[in-house]
Parts: structure tokens; sequence; C-alpha cells
């Protein structure tokens, strides 16, 4: 039973935290839309927003996506998925827009034999001895 339980310490968030600087205008007209009950909080204000204009260039970031040929959402490579690659001989060049995720039991060694590149817009998460054998090939 124990081996099913993961500590809450282990877990990755699945948010980034931003930070961003406002006038004091513009922070008084969100703090008024939030008294009025338009929004709960500053920050259900700002993600509103930011997904409203995701939404304006929704077709903008689709054809740039296409035309990089990035993956659009999580992608995560497992040790095994990269051995074949490396039997393969093949050298990956990851490209993502969202969250690359390598796994745990993936040594720096593989994942310089198998990564060429990778070029993400949003976050990685890797052990730290993997992001740092890699950290000349992250763009």
């Amino acid at each position: 039973m124990a081996a099913n339980v993961t500590r809450i310490r282990d877990r990755l968030p699945v948010n980034e935290k931003i930070t961003l600087n406002l006038g004091f205008v513009d922070l008084g007209r969100i703090d008024l839309l939030v008294q009025e009950g338009f929004y709960s909080n500053r920050s259900d204000f700002i993600r509103t927003a930011i997904r409203n204009q995701l939404g304006v260039h929704d077709k903008a970031v689709a054809k740039t996506i296409e035309h990089h040929t990035m993956d659009l959402g999580l992608r995560e490579y497992s040790r095994d998925e990269l051995e074949t690659a490396r039997a393969a001989g093949e050298l990956l060049h990851i490209k993502v827009v969202g969250l690359v995720r390598i796994a745990k039991d993936v040594t720096p060694a593989l994942a310089l034999e198998t990564i060429g590149s990778i070029t993400i817009l949003g976050a990685l998460q890797a052990s730290e001895a993997v992001r740092t054998a890699l950290a000349a090939r992250i763009r």
C-alpha cells in the first residue's frame, strides 16, 4: 500500500508563477472590478485577461505551431522512449509549446546521447542533473 503513496513534496506544480508590474491606475481599476464582484481576486482577473488574449490570437498561435512543427501541451519523455531513440541512432530535437517532462530515471548521459536540442515555450521539468547536462541545448 505504501508504494501507491505520493508524498506531497514529490509532486510537481501544475502552474507556473509569474510576476508583473502594473501602474497604480490599472491596479485600482482591477481592484474595483474585484470589489464589485466581477472577479474573485486579482489573479482571477489576470488569468481571464490572458485567456481572452490567447483566444484572440488563437489562429496565429496555431499557425506558428504548425510552421515550426511544435507539439502543443504536455510532452513526456520516458527512459524507455529515449533508450529506443538511442538504439535507433536518433537524435531528438524537442519543440514544445507547454510543458516538457523528462522522467526522473533518465540519466544525464542518456539525455545527452539522445536529445540534440530543446526549444520550449513554457516549462521544463527534469532532474537537476539532466537540466545541467542539457543546459547548452535548451533554448
